[in-house]
């Protein structure tokens, strides 16, 4: 696999905002199947529409991608977002760490699935919810 592809979905994630979701359709095939622990997505308007309302939710969101592998029209994407939302933390920034499983058919990704951690992005952040996690958490590894 030409790492030139991955290249370009990294540029592309590093420089990801509200402003510039038009960048989507540079990586993304217009069947995208887009998954993670949270959501399923299919077809380039609706992770367009995912990632719009992902962002208008959020005061900033940031992804670090730490390194990246692949193999045939496979890669594997390692990464670091960091974001701060009103409503979880005390509008804190938070850092989840995760990983993405990429499906390419020529230039562009027709899969993409995330893997992450969901109590370290939302449940452990959300008031009240949080501190029952981690309470939990905390009994759960005691001996």
């Amino acid at each position: 696999m030409s790492t030139q592809r991955v290249e370009s979905f990294v540029s592309i994630y590093q420089q990801l905002n509200k402003h510039n979701l038009h960048l989507l359709g540079d990586i993304y095939a217009p069947n995208i199947h887009f998954s993670d622990p949270l959501h399923e997505v299919a077809g380039l308007e609706d992770l367009h529409s995912y990632f719009s309302d992902l962002y208008s939710n959020v005061q900033e969101c940031d992804f670090d991608i730490t390194s990246h592998h692949c193999a045939g029209d496979n890669a594997f994407v390692y990464w670091v977002m960091k974001y701060r939302h009103p409503k979880l933390a005390n509008n804190k920034e938070i850092t989840v760490k995760g990983h993405s499983h990429l499906v390419f058919n020529g230039d562009k990704i027709v899969e993409h699935q995330d893997y992450f951690d969901v109590g370290a992005l939302l449940y452990r952040n959300i008031p009240l919810v949080g501190s029952v996690i981690k309470l939990i958490d905390k009994r759960a590894t005691q001996s």
